[in-house]
């Protein structure tokens, strides 16, 4: 069937074919299991690591056992900007309006209500009635994409299973921001947001039929510290390995960072990394550090205009591979994270070196002096720096042993393949 959008009442669905039947643009019958897919974020553009894994798996699923349907908020002008991304993510597109920024003030009323903040930021009236009709469909498997998205489901009306996609340990990221805040009222705030935090996801994963986990460790959480006694599945984290090519890396002299800006960890990252690495670092030796990614605050740039050290910021770029490909060491200053790190293996596919903190690393199965140079204070991550930029053979080794864990390790195709068997056992499909 050609793409075409077809009225469905209270909102618009955008078809591809689907290997179904159809009559007057409604789909009769379908030759494959169905499955639904909420997302209470527009995956498009894929700009940030949750959006990078999410649509990884979607298109790897695209044309396989499941008749894929996608739901999430989007933007007025979707249909003419991401169309030919759509149809690659699914066979089907329902969605609501996006909804605007949240201001500082609604985020402080927030925070005095049951549910974390950002939970809370994600509820949307316009989203369940779309997924109260959508639901009222059968479907085989119904997989909600980050616990967050929970809060735009109706009370159970379906009969397939549900699936959770988890893509780190939410409450456990919180406490990290409460360990690491320099004022108190900071630390008290985020240890408030991880307690409401760590209810939260304690009460949705116990209602899901089946939870997929991004690490082991993430898994061993759940069950040990939320009693989860559904099945926990663990899938790995895929790379795009003919899209991050193995390239000859640029100067050692210029470092790089990726990740978005907008997000608290990555935040504090870089400011760990102008106020107690830079410092440390020999400014004849090192040019500068480079952070790919969107949004970056605006005092947080000024912290960094400010500092003797040389941050440049790049915002948001359609092909991280171009600007990362001068630079010559990829740093991990990370002291707060969760989940899997996508941009490591980003790095290590594009043959970049890199040195991390062990939270920057956490939940891989990579090995420090094998894979990536580990660095847990601003002493080490100075003196690991330095040796790479003198240290030519030893950058050509790491570069070559991680391109080769990743080729053996994290296709993501076969990542996807994994999250469509999931998918099969819970719906009990053969």
């Amino acid at each position: 069937q050609p793409h075409r959008s077809v009225d469905s009442g209270p909102y618009q669905h955008q078809e591809s074919g689907t290997g179904g039947w159809y009559v007057s643009g409604r789909l009769l019958v379908t030759t494959r299991p169905r499955l639904f897919f909420v997302s209470a974020r527009f995956l498009l553009p894929v700009d940030s690591g949750g959006k990078i894994r999410t649509t990884q798996v979607l298109r790897g699923m695209k044309g396989g056992k499941f008749e894929v349907t996608l739901a999430s908020p989007a933007p007025a002008d979707h249909a003419a900007r991401f169309g030919p991304e759509l149809d690659r993510l699914s066979d089907r597109f329902v969605h609501w309006p996006e909804r605007g920024p949240v201001s500082n003030i609604e985020r402080l009323r927030l925070l005095f209500g049951r549910l974390p903040v950002p939970v809370a930021t994600d509820r949307s009236a316009a989203g369940r009635r779309v997924l109260a009709v959508e639901l009222g469909r059968y479907y085989d498997v119904v997989v909600v994409d980050f616990p967050h998205a929970s809060v735009l489901m109706p009370p159970k009306n379906h009969k397939g299973a549900t699936i959770v996609f988890t893509h780190n340990v939410e409450s456990e990221i919180f406490a990290r921001h409460a360990e690491t805040a320099s004022r108190w009222w900071w630390r008290v705030l985020w240890r408030n947001q991880r307690t409401k935090m760590s209810a939260f996801e304690r009460k949705v994963l116990a209602e899901a039929d089946t939870v997929v986990a991004v690490a082991e460790r993430d898994r061993r959480h759940f069950e040990a510290e939320y009693g989860v006694t559904s099945p926990i599945r663990t899938i790995g984290t895929g790379v795009d390995l003919d899209f991050f090519e193995f390239q000859e890396s640029g100067s050692p002299k210029r470092l790089v960072f990726t990740g978005s800006m907008d997000w608290l960890a990555n935040i504090d990252a870089i400011r760990y990394f102008i106020d107690q690495i830079a410092p440390r670092l020999n400014r004849s030796v090192v040019d500068e550090l480079k952070v790919i990614g969107r949004a970056p605050p605006s005092d947080l740039v000024s912290v960094a205009e400010s500092s003797k050290f040389s941050v440049r910021f790049t915002g948001f770029v359609d092909d991280v591979r171009t600007e990362a490909a001068e630079c010559g060491i990829f740093v991990i200053p990370l002291r707060v994270g969760g989940g899997t790190r996508l941009k490591v293996f980003e790095a290590m596919a594009m043959g970049l070196p890199v040195v991390s903190t062990t939270v920057g690393v956490e939940g891989l199965d990579i090995s420090d002096g094998m894979h990536y140079l580990k660095a847990d204070s601003p002493e080490q991550f100075t003196a690991a720096i330095h040796r790479l930029i003198t240290d030519a053979p030893l950058r050509a080794r790491l570069a070559r042993r991680a391109r080769d864990y990743v080729e053996r390790e994290c296709s993501h195709l076969a990542i996807a393949r994994d999250f469509e068997a999931i998918c099969m056992a819970a719906a009990r499909i053969s």
